[in-house]
């Protein structure tokens, strides 16, 4: 039974070796505050959201999540099972790419159902929130933003940057800012 480990460490694997590949993957990243946590972020210029179901998991489920996806993300691909293959296609919107695990021979290998196209949907407001606070000060700070001290609640700051910045502009700041992230979380890991 293909399941999410299994399915995740091939689509990893994937990821790493591509010729574009990712400056950085994070996994289990939390979105909208919480409401969502995205199984694989592959970060390049802008976020890539996969998530994976298994052949355990209810790609119903997409419904309620894809919402959340939809808002913090440009680019989202499902990674499933063949045997979900037909209800992703029903559950999931058209331009959400949709990539198919497959065993064979006792390797897992990937094929494209669709491609990813750039989501109509993304929410400045909603995606910045994936950010930290002083992830959004660092971007205040660079774009030369001073608030005063009451003014700096993540709320604000999430509004006000979304204000500032167009959808792909505050897309490739998340993005920076998350790899700076995993950067230094690994460096106080080693």
């Amino acid at each position: 039974m293909l399941n999410d480990r299994a399915i995740r460490e091939t689509l990893v694997r994937s990821l790493i070796n591509k010729k574009n590949r990712p400056q950085r993957i994070i996994h289990e990243l939390s979105v909208s505050n919480g409401n969502a946590i995205a199984d694989v972020v592959a970060i390049y210029r802008e976020s890539h959201c996969f998530e994976i179901k298994g052949e355990g998991d209810k790609i119903e489920r997409l419904k309620t999540q894809g919402k959340y996806y939809n808002a913090a993300f440009r680019k989202i691909t499902l990674v499933t099972t063949e045997k979900h293959g037909r209800k992703a296609l029903k559950h999931t919107p058209s331009f959400w790419g949709i990539i198919i695990a497959k065993e064979v021979a006792g390797k897992i290998i990937l094929y494209y159902l669709r491609k990813a196209l750039s989501n109509p949907f993304f929410d400045k407001k909603i995606a910045v929130q994936t950010l930290w606070k002083e992830e959004m000060l660092g971007i205040l700070s660079e774009m030369e933003i001073l608030l005063k001290r009451r003014d700096m609640t993540r709320e604000n700051i999430g509004f006000i940057l979304a204000e500032e910045m167009g959808k792909k502009e505050l897309s490739e700041k998340i993005s920076s800012a998350l790899i700076l992230r995993q950067s230094s979380f690994i460096k106080h890991v080693s």
